[in-house]
């Protein structure tokens, strides 16, 4: 599969502070990729080298096949980019703003238009005369994902596009964002977890500059999680967790606090890791019986991205 984004042992240093750190990278050309990192992670370091505004230390990156620090406009005319915090001229309608952007980029008047009330309507922004002054910000996110597709780009770089939004603008541009999979590709850097499991096809988790896993989202839980089972009981729960723990097919056992409960064991649902689910489904509900508690629920499923996240970087943090 062709490669939009390829690095190798990338790397950038700034003074004695090593930003990322030999990082290797492949980007497959239209898949929607998660670049998921805690903040401070290296995940703005890697798009400023990416759109060849900032000069790697050592190693090298290519984007859509060419070296980004020779090709130059070559290159970046055909990358669209939106940063986390995008800024326009309040004054403009989101129609001007539009045409000012493709004008940069020399479209034709013909094509512009017909480009512009695509892209508007694709971010529900059609018929919106107010001035991009008076737009929320989810609107103004909305806005910066169609003004950042003008130019048809090949790739789309999309810096935290989510981070600051409510609930509602969050859906709106994860939407948007969707069904842009097979038109181009989308690297979309964020540090919001259900963000990528929601939209994205492959994921990099990077942490201190250093890419610690990267794969297909299924194939990375398959790989990192594992399957886990929760109950919930009446009370007991500490004893029945112990016994659980006994048990061939259980891992880690660990106990959740939940409001009310002050930890004083009565209550609290019980997470394990197994490696039999279905012994672990037949076998629990027999020994809540035989302690005479009361079973409030009992739910089965992998672990999800959040779980694979934690277990790779969410050990010691500096």
């Amino acid at each position: 599969m062709t490669a939009a984004i390829q690095t190798t042992a990338l790397t950038k240093t700034y003074g004695e502070a090593r930003a990322l750190d030999a990082m290797d990278l492949t980007v497959p050309e239209g898949s929607v990729f998660g670049f998921l990192g805690a903040n401070g992670a290296g995940k703005t370091t890697t798009l400023r080298l990416l759109t060849g505004l900032a000069r790697p230390t050592s190693g090298s990156v290519q984007v859509l096949g060419r070296d980004v620090a020779t090709a130059g406009n070559a290159v970046r005319s055909e990358i669209g980019f939106l940063p986390d915090v995008p800024g326009f001229y309040d004054w403009m309608t989101a129609p001007e703003l539009m045409r000012f952007a493709g004008g940069l980029f020399g479209i034709g008047r013909t094509v512009l238009e017909a480009r512009v009330e695509m892209l508007l309507d694709l971010a529900g922004l059609t018929g919106v005369a107010t001035t991009v002054g008076g737009f929320s910000r989810g609107m103004k996110q909305r806005l910066g994902v169609a003004q950042s597709l003008v130019n048809a780009p090949r790739l789309l770089l999309l810096d935290e596009p989510t981070s600051a939004l409510d609930p509602m603008g969050r859906k709106d541009v994860l939407e948007m964002i969707a069904s842009l999979r097979g038109r181009t590709t989308v690297f979309f850097s964020t540090h919001i977890l259900a963000d990528v499991e929601r939209v994205c096809d492959t994921v990099a988790i990077l942490d201190r500059g250093r890419v610690v896993a990267h794969a297909p989202i299924d194939e990375l839980k398959a790989r990192y999680g594992a399957q886990k089972v929760v109950v919930e009981v009446t009370d007991g729960a500490d004893e029945l967790a112990e016994e659980i723990g006994r048990r061939t097919w259980a891992g880690a056992v660990a106990r959740k606090s939940t409001a009310g409960n002050g930890g004083n064991g009565s209550s609290g649902p019980i997470e394990v890791t197994v490696t039999d689910v279905e012994a672990a489904q037949r076998e629990i509900p027999a020994l809540v019986a035989a302690r005479g508690l009361g079973l409030i629920r009992m739910d089965a499923g992998e672990m999800g991205l959040e779980e694979v996240f934690v277990e790779l970087v969410g050990g010691d943090r500096r």
